[in-house]
C-alpha cells in the first residue's frame, strides 16, 4: 500500500472526508424521495449495514420538501443528488441536507452554479462535483470527441473554478466512467492536479457480480496507490449489496476492517469436509457482527495450519471427521463429530465477549489510518 494522498478536509454532517479521516462508504436510495417513510426505511437499512453517508434523489419539489423530515430523522448524513434544476439544490439546502452532488454536465449556467455555492457557503454544506462520462458537458464532449480522461478532468476543474470564484472550497470531486481503465486514468490525472478529496466510483458498473468485479478493479487500483477518500460501488442491485461489497473491498486491502473476514480454501478433493456449504453458512451466520476479526476455514492440513496462525479463529480439516481448532493463532482443541458451523459461530461470539472486542469500527479505523500515515 502506498501512503495516502494528502488532501484538504471537509465534513458531510459529522463524517470527515479527506486524508485525515477513514475512507467512507456511500450508497444511494432507490425509493421515491417524496415517500418519506419508505426512504427513511432504506436509509436505516443502509446505515445498519455500515453506510456512512446516503445520497437521495432530489428531482422534484416534493422530494425537496420530504428532505426536511428525512434529514431530521436520518441516522447518517444525507446528500441531495441534483440534476438539471439548480433551484432544487437551493431547496435542498433550505431543507437541511448535509451535502450536495452537482452534475456539471446538466447544470451549466455559471451564475446559477455560483448562486448555489453561495447558499452552501452560508449553510456550511459541502458540494461534490460529480462528473459522469455519460452526461458530460456538451461543449467539452465536442472539444474532445469522446468522454476521454482529459475531458472528464477539464469538466471537473471548470466547475471547481466557478465554486472557487465565490470563495467556496468545501469540495470533493468524482470523475466516474463505466470503462474501468478510463476511470482509473481519469482519477489519476485529477489526483495530480487538485488537493480536494476524491469520491471514487465506476459508474454504471452493472449487475451485482460483474459490477463488483469492475468496481473492485477500478477502486482497488486507486485505493492501493493511496488515491480516494470516499467510495460508492454502483450496482444494479439492492443498495445494501453496494455497501457490503464496498466493505469487502476495503477489508481485502486492509484499509477498513469492519465485520468478519473469512479466509477459506477453494474446493479440491483433499478437503475433509464440505468447505463450500460450511463457509457459506458461517458467513451468513456471522454477517451481523460489526467488530473486526478474521476466521480461517481450510479443508485440509496443506495450508490450514499456516492460515490459522494469522486468524482469530481457525479450523483445519483432519481425517476421520476430526478437525483442529485454533484460537488467536494457537492450536486449542479438536472438533470431532460435531456441527462445524455451530461450533465456529459459538467460538466467534465467545471470542468477542472474552476479548471485549467492542471498540467501535470508527475508533478502529482512526487507529488504522494513523498507522498507515
Amino acid at each position: 500500500m502506498n501512503k495516502r494522498r494528502q488532501t484538504s478536509q471537509i465534513h458531510v454532517g459529522k463524517v470527515g472526508i479527506g486524508s485525515d479521516y477513514p475512507i467512507s462508504v456511500q450508497s444511494m436510495t432507490t425509493t421515491k424521495t417524496r415517500d418519506t417513510d419508505e426512504t427513511l426505511g432504506q436509509i436505516y437499512e443502509l446505515a445498519n449495514n455500515g453506510a456512512d453517508i446516503v445520497r437521495v434523489t432530489c428531482n422534484e419539489i416534493e422530494a425537496a420538501e420530504s428532505l426536511v423530515k428525512i434529514c431530521a430523522r436520518s441516522p447518517v448524513p444525507i446528500v441531495a443528488d441534483i440534476h438539471f434544476q439548480y433551484k432544487l439544490a437551493l431547496a435542498a439546502v433550505e431543507a437541511g441536507v448535509h451535502g450536495l452532488r452537482l452534475n456539471p454536465g446538466n447544470i451549466r449556467n455559471e451564475k446559477q452554479i455560483k448562486e448555489v455555492a453561495g447558499e452552501c457557503l452560508n449553510a456550511n454544506i459541502p458540494i461534490r462535483i460529480g462528473v459522469n462520462a455519460g452526461s458530460l458537458d456538451k461543449d467539452i464532449l465536442e472539444k474532445y470527441g469522446d468522454a476521454v480522461p482529459e475531458a472528464l478532468v477539464e469538466s471537473a476543474l471548470l466547475e471547481a473554478r466557478y465554486l472557487e470564484d465565490v470563495d467556496f472550497h468545501d469540495i470533493k470531486i468524482s470523475v466516474k466512467h463505466s470503462n474501468v481503465p478510463l476511470m482509473i486514468e481519469s482519477y489519476r490525472r485529477l489526483a495530480e492536479t487538485v488537493e480536494y478529496p476524491l469520491h471514487l466510483g465506476v459508474t454504471e458498473a452493472g449487475p451485482a457480480k460483474s459490477g463488483s468485479i469492475k468496481s473492485s478493479i477500478g477502486l482497488g487500483s486507486l485505493l492501493k496507490d493511496g488515491i480516494g477518500d470516499t467510495i460508492r460501488v454502483s450496482l444494479s442491485a439492492d443498495p445494501v449489496e453496494e455497501v457490503k461489497v464496498a466493505f469487502d473491498l476495503l477489508k481485502a486491502l486492509d484499509i477498513r476492517n469492519r465485520g468478519v473476514k473469512v479466509i477459506s480454501c477453494p474446493s479440491c478433493s483433499r478437503q475433509q469436509f464440505d468447505v463450500i456449504s460450511t463457509v457459506s453458512e458461517i458467513e451468513r451466520r456471522l454477517s451481523h457482527i460489526k467488530q473486526s476479526l478474521t476466521v480461517s476455514i481450510i479443508g485440509c492440513v496443506v495450508n490450514g495450519p499456516g492460515e490459522a496462525k494469522t486468524a482469530d479463529i481457525g479450523l483445519t480439516g483432519g481425517g476421520k471427521n476430526t478437525h483442529q481448532i485454533y484460537i488467536s493463532g494457537v492450536a486449542n482443541h479438536r472438533l470431532k463429530d460435531k456441527n462445524i458451523v455451530d461450533h465456529i459461530v459459538e467460538l466467534v461470539e465467545k471470542y468477542i465477549a472474552e476479548k471485549n472486542i467492542n471498540t467501535s469500527p470508527d475508533n478502529q479505523e482512526k487507529q488504522l489510518i494513523a498507522l498507515k500515515n
